[in-house]
Order: C-alpha cells, then sequence, then structure tokens
C-alpha cells in the first residue's frame, strides 16, 4: 500500500504530531508512504493529481525524531495519484489562514482530484471542503452542542451575554488551536475591541460557557464513527488547562493525563456517529466539555501518540489496519 501524507510544510512537522506516528507506523506495517506538503501538490499534464513528495527511508527508525529528520533530508520525488492507495489529508487549515491563504484549501481541491482518479482520501474531502469553519459544527444534533451564536453584530453578541448569565466565549468562526479565544465574565467594558480584534478575519462564535471546562477537556479519537480500542484502553485524553489559561489545547500549555470516559462521553458518540460515517470521517477528534461537544476536528486530530504513551498501547496500528481495509 502507498500513502501519502499531506501536510501544511513537511519542514515544520516535529516528532509528536500524530501524523509521524501513523507515517512510522505504515512503513513498519511494510507500506510505502510518502510527505506531500500542501505547496508540493501539482496537476499533471496528464490530467492527473500529482506532487512533489518526499518518499519515506527504505530503513526503519527507532525513533519520531530521527525518522523525521531522515524525511526532511530526502529529495522530492514526483509521484501521481495513479501511483498511490490512499492520500490522507493531514493538512490543517487554519494554519495557514494568516501567512499562506493558498494554501488553506489545496489539500481539498487536488484531494478532490485524486479521489475522481480512484485514490481512497481521508477524510473525505467534499465534506472537508463543508467543514473549513466552524458553521460545520452545527450540523451535530442539537442536544451534544453548547448553546451558540455566530454574527459580526455586537449587538447580537451583547443580547447573548446578557442571556448567558453575563458569562460567555468568543472565539472566530474560522481556525482552531485556541488561537483569539476569549472568555468574557460580568464585565464588557472590552468586548467591543475584542469583537472587532476578532471580527476582522470573519464571523465571530459566542458561546455559552461551560462550568465544566475549569477542569479541563476530554478529546476522544474516533475511526469510522467508533471509538479507537486497544486491549481495553480508549484512545483518549483529559487535557487540563494552563494556569490562567481558558484553553486546554496542549500547544498552548495544555497537560494531558489519562481520561476517565463517562456514560454521556459514549452517548455524545452514539449521537455523532452517523454524520461522521455519513461524511466519509475517517479519523476524527471529539472535544467534550462536561455533557457537551465543543469541538469536532476533522482535519488533523492531534495527541494520538500522547494517549497510547498514557495508556500503555499503541492506536496507530489500529488507523493502519483500517485504512487497509479500505482498498481491499
Amino acid at each position: 500500500m502507498k500513502i501519502g501524507f499531506v501536510v501544511n510544510q513537511t519542514p515544520k512537522e516535529i516528532p509528536a504530531y500524530t501524523t509521524t506516528g501513523l507515517a512510522m507506523q505504515a512503513m513498519k506495517m511494510g507500506h510505502e508512504i510518502y510527505y506531500i506538503g500542501a505547496g508540493d501538490l501539482a496537476y499533471m499534464k496528464d490530467e492527473q493529481m500529482g506532487a512533489h513528495a518526499r518518499k519515506g527511508p527504505d530503513k526503519q527508525y527507532r525513533t519520531n525524531e530521527n525518522f523525521l529528520e531522515a524525511i526532511k533530508k530526502t529529495q522530492k520525488e514526483l509521484v501521481t495519484a495513479k501511483e498511490l492507495d490512499i492520500l490522507m489529508l493531514r493538512n490543517d487549515p487554519s494554519v495557514d489562514f494568516d501567512r499562506r491563504p493558498w494554501a488553506q484549501n489545496a489539500g481539498i481541491v487536488f484531494g478532490q482530484l485524486a479521489q475522481r482518479h480512484g485514490v481512497v482520501v481521508l477524510n473525505d474531502p467534499n465534506t472537508l471542503a463543508n467543514a473549513l469553519n466552524k458553521m460545520y459544527f452545527q450540523y451535530f444534533p442539537k442536544t451534544v452542542r453548547p448553546e451558540t451564536i455566530i454574527t459580526r453584530n455586537i449587538e447580537d453578541i451583547k443580547a447573548f451575554y446578557k442571556d448567558r448569565n453575563k458569562h460567555i466565549i468568543l472565539k472566530p468562526l474560522q481556525g482552531s488551536g485556541g488561537k483569539n479565544v476569549f472568555m468574557i465574565k460580568n464585565d464588557i467594558k472590552n468586548l467591543n475591541q475584542i469583537v472587532e480584534a476578532i471580527a476582522r478575519d470573519g464571523f465571530v462564535v459566542a458561546q455559552e460557557y461551560l462550568p465544566e471546562a475549569k477542569k479541563g477537556d476530554i478529546r476522544l479519537f474516533l475511526l469510522d464513527g467508533q471509538p479507537i480500542v486497544v486491549n481495553g484502553k480508549t484512545a483518549a485524553l483529559h487535557r487540563t488547562q494552563a494556569e490562567n489559561d481558558i484553553r486546554s489545547n496542549i500547544h498552548q500549555g495544555g497537560v494531558a493525563k489519562i481520561a476517565k470516559l463517562t456514560k454521556r462521553c459514549y452517548e455524545i458518540v452514539e449521537e455523532v456517529a452517523p454524520k461522521l460515517i455519513k461524511d466519509g470521517m475517517f479519523l476524527t477528534g471529539l472535544d467534550i466539555v462536561g455533557d457537551k461537544l465543543m469541538e469536532v476536528n476533522v482535519f488533523s486530530p492531534g495527541g494520538l501518540g500522547n494517549a497510547g504513551r498514557l495508556n500503555g498501547v499503541d492506536f496507530f496500528e489500529p488507523v493502519i489496519k483500517a485504512m487497509e481495509r479500505k482498498i481491499v
């Protein structure tokens, strides 16, 4: 099996990324892998999707660091869709929002082209096109979502703030990773400036504040709409917030611990699974706070390696095995 992993920029990949773990595991299981930066994608004269990709080395590496270093030193070579079995879209559009807007939907449009030529593309690029911003989240069952409005009107937000006991969260419609996320509580003297700052890049999401957020959130990984389970351990993380920060993102200073999954977590999975399966969302990450789902990460859910280390199991292998079943 030949697998192409589309990332934002190969030189900026790091050993701890989930993509690194997936690529290493695929090679360990005897597959060929290619790293493809968003800017490496191409449309060839034979109307094929192509890419100037870095092929995985012929030897195995014991550490993610050595593996990724070898990848980055590899010279690019041209590959086309007809040479690939699977194209896995792991580039995060929000990372390119400011400085490389042209790269945001590159994985999607070239993924759609590859799909036309019989390549299995994960996650489905046609649905990912509808998930470029958080509006996609609003199409999941209302029972799992916190109360939310999406607007650029300051009066709408002020009314929502008063209606939600003067305690809300503001964030951009497009973006991820905890960037430009603000908590407003019992004080709106800076509300205009905050809304203006967020609205510079588009619409503002105003969301009810969930008190359970103080305890962090749970990142729960799903494979074809179901939790990934190995030896009775479920692929999940309990991410706690850094001191004086409302965000639980690991790269923003959050800390990962073993997650204790509640009955409600599994109920949420049951409620969102039908849509994820219908939409062709192969590998996803649910962010759960208390009894509500805060976000569905469909582009590049991270932390699968951390979940494996904390639980003492390998969660990458079942993902690669599921990919193998896609091309049988």
